[in-house]
C-alpha cells in the first residue's frame, strides 16, 4: 500500500441506506456520503454532501434541518433542491421547464423509489401534464463519483383544470437538465474552470465565484473549444494535496450549459444539461421519453489533486473503452505530407516510422475522393482512384508487414459543396430555408440528425473498414454549427440534441460492426472531449498546438479531470509550424510522453543522428507508459513559475516516473526539488539506469533534485524510480 492509500485507510463499501420515517436516503461510497430526503410538497432535497457518514449521522442532521429562510422574495428550498423545476416559489436556475400547449409548470407529487445494487430511483409524476419525472442515482463500487441522470415519460392524457389543453397536444421540454448539484454552505467560493479556444484549449483559471449566475457554456454544436463542460469548488484555500473539492462534469459532446449560481441566500447550486438556452431541447409525443446524459459529481477532502485522481480512476474503470490497455505509440503523416500525398510516400514514411519503434502508423487527410486541398471531397469516402488505385489495403497490409497497426483519418459529419454527396443530397446539409448556407473552412455541416444521413454515414464507413485492416480511426469535426436548420421538420430545434445522439449511433455499430477498431475524437484539436465521447472512443487529441511548451499548459489544464491514457500528444518538427518556437527534439519528445505519445514530424528531412535519437526517445517512453497512461497522477509542480513536474506512481506504490519541464534558470536559481508522492515509506527506490538509489521517505519528506533542469533553455527531465 502506497502512502496515500495508508494515510486514507480502508475504503468502507458502496451501498445505498434509507430512513423510511424520515423519507431520507443515505448514497455512500468508499470515502463520501450524499445525503437526500424529502420534505414538504414531496420537495427532495440535499442535506449534506461530505466525508463519509452514517445513517445515524444521517438521522440527526435531518432532524436538525430546519426549512425556514422563506420570504416573499425567495423560497426556503432555493440552492438546494435535488431537482428544482420551473413553477411554485422556486427562484433558482430550474433544471426542468416544459410546456404543453399554453400551460407551463410543473407540481409533482413523489410515486416511489427503488433501489439495486448500488443504483436508486426516485419516482415523481405531474397529474396536469401527465408527466413522469424519474432521478436516477448510482455509484460504481469501489469509486465516489456520484452518476445522476434525469428520464422523462409523457402520457399524454388530460387532467383537471380544464386549462390543460388536449391529451395529444405534444410535451416541449424547453430545458431538460441532467441533475442540480447543491454544495454544502462556506465562507467563500473558489470557482475553477477550463476555458480557451482553439490551440488554446484546456486553459485552468480559478477564481472567486461572482455572486449570480456563471454561465459556462457551448452553443458551438459540440463540446468546443470555449468551455469544457466540467467545473470545481471549493472555499479558495484547497491546494492539490489537501482541502475541500466538490467537482461535476457533464457526459455530453453537443451544445450544453452549466449554471452555477450563487443565490441571494448565499446557496451555491449548479444545473447542467444538453442545449445552450432555454429555447427547447426536445419534444415529446404522448407515449415518448426523454433520458438525459449523466451530469457525474465528487466530492473530495484531498485537494484538488486528489479529485483529479480519482475522476481518473473512475474513467479508466467506466468510461473509455479497453482503459487497461496501454495505447500505442502513433505516428501521423500530415505534417510530412499535407495533401500532397501517394501511396509510395505513405509506404516510405511507414517504413521510417517502423525504425522508430512506432506501432500504429496514420494516414491524414487527403486519401479520398477528390481531395486534393481542402475545398472538395468531405462526403465522398471512397479512396482516390489516383492516388490509390486498389484501394488502401495495399498501404495498410505494408504497414501491417512492418509491425504496426494502420489507421486513417476521417471527417464525417461534413461535406464540401464539391463533392458527388452534396450534389446528389444538398438537402442533408444543415441550413435554414431563404438563408444563406454559411462555409467554414470551405464546408457545410452535414445533418447526422437525419436517420438517412445516419445510415449513409454508417453504410460507407463500414464498406471502407471493410476494405482493408483498418484498426484505427481519427474522427475529425473541424467547424461548429452556425445554419442548424432543418427545413420540414416540424420540431427543428431537435437537431442539437439528435445530431449528437446520431454520432453517438453511428461510433457505436462500428465498434460493435468491427470489434478491435479504435477511435480517437478530434475537432479541430481539443473541440470535442467530454465523458460522452471518450465513452466510445480511445483517445483525443489534445489539440492542433504542438508547441511543446504550450502544451504543457494545456495538459494540466486536461489533467484536471481526463486522464493521461486517452491524452495523445505529438512531438513534431522544430521550428514549430504553429509559433516558430525552436527547440530541441528532446524537449518535445519528454513533452508529448506525458500522455499518449505520437510524432508527426516530417521523417524523411530527419538525419540519421535524428532518427536515431527519435528511436531512443520512443524506447524510453516505453519503458514508463504504463505508469504514465495506468498510474496515478500528482502534479508536484504548476505551470505558474516556469518549471511543470508531474509524477506518475503505480497504485502499489512499486515504480514512479518522474516527468519535469522548465523554461530556464532564472535569476541564477538551482535546479529545483520536488517532494514525491504515493510511494511506500518503508522502502528504498533505485533509478531505472542504475546509478542513484533513495529511500521512498527521503523522496516524499525531503525531496528529489532535477539536476536536469539547472541547465539550458527549455530544458527537461525524466527520473524512473523502482522500489528494491
Amino acid at each position: 500500500m502506497n502512502a496515500a492509500a495508508a494515510a486514507a485507510g480502508p475504503a468502507a463499501a458502496t451501498e445505498i441506506l434509507h430512513d423510511p420515517d424520515r423519507r431520507l436516503w443515505l448514497l455512500s461510497g468508499p470515502r463520501t456520503s450524499y445525503l437526500i430526503a424529502l420534505r414538504e410538497h414531496d420537495i427532495l432535497v440535499n442535506l449534506y454532501w461530505g466525508p463519509r457518514i452514517s445513517l445515524a449521522d444521517a438521522a440527526e442532521i435531518s432532524d436538525g434541518h430546519l426549512a425556514g429562510g422563506a420570504s416573499s422574495f425567495g423560497a426556503a428550498g432555493d440552492g438546494r433542491e435535488e431537482y428544482p423545476v420551473d413553477g411554485g416559489p422556486r427562484f433558482a436556475q430550474p433544471a426542468l421547464a416544459v410546456q404543453r400547449g399554453t400551460v407551463r409548470g410543473i407540481e409533482w407529487t413523489h410515486r416511489g423509489a427503488s433501489a439495486e445494487g448500488t443504483g436508486l430511483r426516485l419516482d415523481f409524476h405531474d397529474a396536469g401534464h401527465a408527466l413522469d419525472i424519474a432521478l436516477h442515482y448510482r455509484l460504481r463500487p469501489g469509486h465516489d463519483i456520484l452518476e445522476r441522470w434525469t428520464e422523462l415519460t409523457y402520457h399524454g392524457a388530460p387532467a383537471a383544470p380544464e386549462e390543460f389543453t388536449a391529451a395529444d397536444a405534444p410535451l416541449e421540454l424547453l430545458r431538460a437538465d441532467a441533475a442540480a448539484w447543491p454544495v454544502p454552505a462556506r465562507d467563500g467560493y473558489r470557482l475553477s474552470r477550463l476555458h480557451g479556444r482553439w490551440a488554446a484549449e484546456t486553459q485552468l483559471t480559478r477564481g472567486p465565484l461572482a455572486r449570480g449566475t456563471t454561465v459556462l457554456a457551448s452553443r458551438y454544436g459540440h463540446t468546443s473549444h470555449a468551455e469544457n463542460p466540467w467545473f470545481a469548488l471549493d472555499d479558495g484555500t484547497a491546494d492539490e494535496e489537501h482541502g475541500e473539492v466538490w467537482s461535476a462534469a457533464l457526459a455530453w459532446s453537443g451544445s450544453w450549459r452549466i449554471a452555477v449560481q450563487q443565490l441571494s441566500n448565499d446557496a451555491v447550486q449548479a444545473v447542467g444539461g444538453p442545449g445552450h438556452d432555454d429555447s427547447g431541447v426536445a419534444r415529446l409525443e404522448p407515449g415518448e421519453s426523454y433520458t438525459s446524459p449523466v451530469f457525474a459529481g465528487l466530492y473530495s477532502d484531498g485537494g484538488h489533486g486528489a479529485a483529479s485522481r480519482a475522476w481518473h480512476a473512475w474513467q479508466r474503470a467506466h468510461i473509455v473503452p479497453d482503459a487497461d490497455q496501454v495505447r500505442p505509440v502513433l505516428y501521423n503523416s500530415w505534417e510530412a505530407t499535407g495533401f500532397d500525398l501517394t501511396e509510395q510516400g505513405q509506404k516510405d514514411l511507414a517504413t521510417l516510422a517502423a525504425g522508430l519503434g512506432v506501432e500504429l502508423f496514420t494516414t491524414d487527410d487527403g486519401w479520398f475522393g477528390e481531395r486534393v486541398n481542402d475545398r472538395a471531397g468531405l462526403g465522398d469516402w471512397t479512396p482516390n482512384p489516383d492516388r490509390f488505385p486498389d484501394g488502401l489495403a495495399p498501404l495498410a497490409e505494408h504497414v501491417r508487414s512492418l509491425g504496426m497497426k494502420f489507421g486513417i483519418w476521417v471527417e464525417p459529419e461534413m461535406v464540401n459543396p464539391d463533392s458527388e454527396l452534396y450534389r446528389a443530397h444538398p438537402e442533408w446539409a444543415q441550413h435554414r430555408p431563404g438563408r444563406r448556407r454559411t462555409e467554414m473552412r470551405n464546408q457545410l455541416v452535414l445533418n447526422v440528425a437525419r436517420e438517412d444521413v445516419q445510415e449513409y454515414l454508417f453504410q460507407q464507413l463500414d464498406a471502407l473498414l471493410s476494405s482493408a485492416p483498418i484498426d484505427f480511426v481519427k474522427w475529425d469535426m473541424n467547424r461548429p454549427f452556425t445554419d442548424a436548420g432543418w427545413p420540414g421538420e416540424p420540431y427543428p430545434r431537435r437537431l442539437y440534441l439528435d445530431h449528437t445522439r446520431g454520432v453517438y449511433r453511428i461510433m457505436d455499430r462500428l465498434r460493435s460492426a468491427h470489434p478491435g477498431l479504435a477511435i480517437e475524437s478530434c475537432s479541430g484539436g481539443g473541440g470535442r472531449i467530454d465523458l460522452g465521447v471518450l465513452q466510445r472512443t480511445d483517445q483525443v487529441w489534445t489539440s492542433d498546438n504542438t508547441d511543446p511548451l504550450d502544451r504543457l499548459t494545456i495538459q494540466h489544464g486536461f489533467s484536471q479531470i481526463y486522464p493521461a491514457r486517452v491524452m495523445c500528444a505529438w512531438a513534431t518538427d522544430s521550428p514549430n509550424w504553429l509559433n516558430g518556437r525552436v527547440t530541441s527534439q528532446r524537449y518535445r519528445m519528454r513533452s508529448a510522453m506525458a500522455g499518449v505519445l505520437g510524432l508527426g514530424g516530417d521523417l524523411t528531412e530527419c538525419s540519421e543522428e535524428e532518427l536515431a535519437e527519435l528511436a531512443e526517445r520512443v524506447a524510453e517512453y516505453k519503458t514508463v507508459r504504463h505508469l504514465v497512461q495506468l498510474g496515478e497522477l500528482y502534479r508536484l509542480r504548476g505551470t505558474g513559475d516556469g518549471t511543470t513536474v508531474v509524477e506518475y506512481a503505480a497504485a502499489d506504490g512499486a515504480e514512479a516516473v518522474v516527468l519535469g519541464w522548465r523554461q530556464g534558470p532564472h535569476f541564477g536559481a538551482s535546479a529545483p526539488r520536488v517532494r514525491l508522492r504515493g510511494l511506500d515509506a518503508s522502502a528504498r527506490y533505485r533509478t531505472a539506469d542504475g546509478k542513484a538509489e533513495h529511500s521512498g521517505s527521503v523522496l516524499m519528506r525531503h525531496g528529489l533534485e532535477l539536476a536536469e533542469l539547472k541547465g539550458e533553455e527549455l530544458s527537461s527531465t525524466l527520473v524512473h524510480l523502482v522500489r528494491v
